[in-house]
């Protein structure tokens, strides 16, 4: 016969979604920094909005989510205000340890949930080529490849939309 203790190891810990709570923005600057270091460097725009998300992000209308597995945060997007009824899904990363437990999917398809109960219209994106699995995930999410606009990021060589 298993303990309850046994039991409940056995059984795995769900996903919750977070709202950003200033506790939280070392989770934000921690995962994102994680994967741009990994893939390309952190360029001057990326340094502000992660030591300063309330400002950057926050303030302007946007929200930040977070994916915490048990007691862990492992995944955090962030939702840019644009204006005109516009939003940036911006600065997606989940935490490499964790990765396969579907994070990415549970944050993207909330972001987009959080944006039209913000009555957002439309979302768009900055990408990379050779980020597949989360190219894949948007494009799983109802994401379309339009036309790049240049110069947000040096790095950025896909940009993507989806209508509300």
């Amino acid at each position: 016969m298993q303990t309850d203790l046994t039991i409940k190891e056995t059984i795995p810990a769900e996903l919750v979604l977070e709202d950003f709570q200033p506790e939280f923005a070392i989770h934000f600057e921690r995962l994102n920094k994680a994967w741009l270091n990994k893939y390309f460097v952190v360029e001057p725009i990326d340094e502000y909005v992660l030591t300063h998300p309330e400002e950057a992000i926050l303030n302007e209308g946007g929200a930040i989510l977070f994916a915490r597995y048990g007691k862990d945060i492992i995944g955090t997007v962030g939702l840019k205000n644009l204006g005109n009824r516009m939003m940036e899904l911006t600065k997606m990363a989940v935490d490499d340890r964790f990765q396969g437990l579907g994070a990415g999917k549970f944050l993207c398809r909330n972001a987009i949930e959080k944006a039209r109960n913000m009555k957002a219209e439309k979302l768009i994106l900055y990408s990379q080529t050779k980020l597949e699995t989360a190219l894949a995930i948007y494009r799983k999410h109802g994401f379309v490849y339009i036309p790049l606009e240049p110069g947000k990021y040096k790095r950025a060589d896909v940009m993507m939309e989806l209508v509300l």
